[in-house]
């Protein structure tokens, strides 16, 4: 573990270490010292962007799409696994009406599937 951590640490210095000295004598300055950095930095912000805000806003866009194309007399499964047929549709709430015939008014949010028949 700490050779590891020895190499890790030794890789980042090497990678963000500025040059003391140019190849012709005199040190460096401006972008040349920063140019690893920003590099890193892009590369960690295309990994965060593919890996995390990709995703979500896809699944964000196919639940929007679902609760869009509810209507009366679909066969659905809410977040709690419950199974019912929407009965009526509100702007935020719907009214499922379960298999002995109860009624219950659930968000729309709630819904996480429709079941085919």
């Amino acid at each position: 573990m700490g050779k590891r951590l020895l190499g890790a640490v030794a890789l980042i210095l090497s990678v963000f270490a500025p040059a003391a000295l140019a190849e012709n004598g005199t040190t460096t300055t401006g972008l040349q010292d920063f140019l690893p950095l920003i590099i890193l930095i892009v590369v960690f912000g295309g990994i965060f962007y593919f890996m995390l805000i990709r995703p979500q806003r896809r699944r964000q866009q196919q639940m929007t799409a679902l609760i869009d194309s509810l209507k009366r007399g679909d066969s659905v499964i809410t977040a709690g696994g419950i199974h019912g047929e929407i009965d009526t549709i509100g702007d935020t709430s719907v009214v499922l009406t379960l298999e002995d015939g109860s009624k219950l008014r659930m968000a729309k949010t709630s819904i996480v599937r429709k079941v085919e028949k």
